[in-house]
């Protein structure tokens, strides 16, 4: 084994531990905080609580919350714009993978310069952004932990991945009160884009022992607390679904994604569809497909899946595939790509796009636009 590196940012975990926002951003050099969130936060009354936690270290603000479901690259740069003129000097963000992955594209653009598009693929950012604190109010993005933001270009109609270790946030602050408050739709969308996250680290062939373990971890507690946390709203299992959130990010920033994530990308990008809700539809049939290239480790899948081991690695890993799509649908939650595609005339325009996506890189199978096509059509 070479050479390994595993990044992450300091991390603050547990119950009520958002009251420690304003020791953080004193200790970052914070006098004028730049607060990105979104219209759905400013209507759950936690907005109002950050605001009394960083009053009490007279710490100034400027609030920002012009950001959509799967941020726009205008809306970056006006935060950016904005960020400047009012002198900020930390950023802050409270939120779920849209605000995070905002607040990231505009610490990017207020630090570099340019535009949000300048930094799109690996490694293109050449200068140091401004601290970032983050407070993710769902258990799913990982943007809070990872080396990605997401951001989609309106023009192109493609959501880009822009990926550096400068995008690691310096703190990250997970309070699982914040799941008290969501909706059960928006519960199963970021646990399944979780667990969509773990499997993809796992079989990625730039995973390693640290990774896999995170992976493993998060894909096991999500099996187990989701449907408990669906059925009593119990804050035990929705602290549980943290933990796997965390896990599954820390194991995908360092390993990487794959397919899914390509697709899913393009899919969001043209369409505008919620992140989460696409693996459902896709992540079966993109572990059929990978399992040429990696039967032993989807059968660890499967084993998790379905609590023990059949005869063969083979055989564990298609019932576990089997038994995931089960799992899907008995979320109540679309496990067709027609339920949320009116129409196959896109499919080959969207293959092309994700063909281009940083995700395919770590994919552990090569594959082509006409692989991608065939997922496609599996999944219809």
């Amino acid at each position: 084994m070479g050479v390994l590196k595993f990044s992450v940012p300091e991390i603050f975990f547990g119950r009520e531990s958002l009251k420690y926002s304003s020791v953080c951003a004193r200790r970052l050099g914070a006098e004028k905080i730049f607060f990105v969130t979104d219209p759905g936060l400013e209507q759950s009354g936690w907005i109002d609580v950050i605001f009394e936690i960083l009053e009490e270290k007279n710490l100034g603000w400027v609030h920002y919350s012009n950001v959509s479901s799967n941020p726009r690259d205008w809306q970056i740069e006006q935060g950016a714009e904005l960020y400047q003129e009012e002198g900020c000097d930390v950023v802050i963000a409270l939120g779920g993978g849209s605000p995070m992955d905002a607040a990231k594209g505009i610490a990017l653009v207020a630090s570099n310069g340019g535009r949000v598009h300048d930094y799109e693929g690996a490694n293109r950012i050449q200068r140091p952004l401004p601290p970032m604190i983050f407070m993710p109010s769902t258990a799913g993005s990982g943007s809070d932990i990872s080396q990605f933001a997401i951001v989609t270009d309106v023009e192109r109609h493609v959501k880009m991945s822009i990926i550096s270790r400068t995008l690691v946030p310096n703190i990250s602050i997970i309070d699982p009160i914040l799941l008290t408050t969501k909706s059960r739709e928006l519960i199963i969308s970021s646990a399944i884009d979780a667990f969509a996250h773990a499997v993809e680290s796992y079989l990625s062939p730039i995973a390693f022992p640290v990774t896999e373990i995170h992976s493993l971890k998060a894909m096991e507690l999500i099996i187990r607390h989701l449907p408990r946390a669906l059925e009593t709203g119990c804050l035990d299992d929705l602290e549980q679904l943290s933990i796997a959130g965390t896990s599954a990010a820390m194991a995908f920033s360092n390993a990487g994604l794959g397919v899914d994530h390509a697709l899913a990308h393009s899919l969001g990008g043209m369409l505008d569809v919620v992140h989460g809700l696409i693996h459902p539809v896709l992540l079966s049939h993109v572990m059929r497909f990978n399992m040429a290239a990696c039967p032993e480790k989807v059968a660890d899948i499967g084993r998790i899946i379905l609590g023990k081991t059949l005869t063969s690695p083979e055989a564990t890993a298609r019932a576990g595939i089997e038994r995931l799509e089960s799992y899907f649908a008995s979320l109540g939650v679309a496990t067709r790509l027609r339920d949320i595609v009116s129409s196959r005339v896109n499919l080959s325009q969207i293959c092309e796009m994700a063909i281009q996506d940083s995700c395919v890189l770590s994919n552990p199978r090569k594959a082509t636009v006409e692989d991608m096509m065939g997922i496609c059509e599996a999944a219809w």
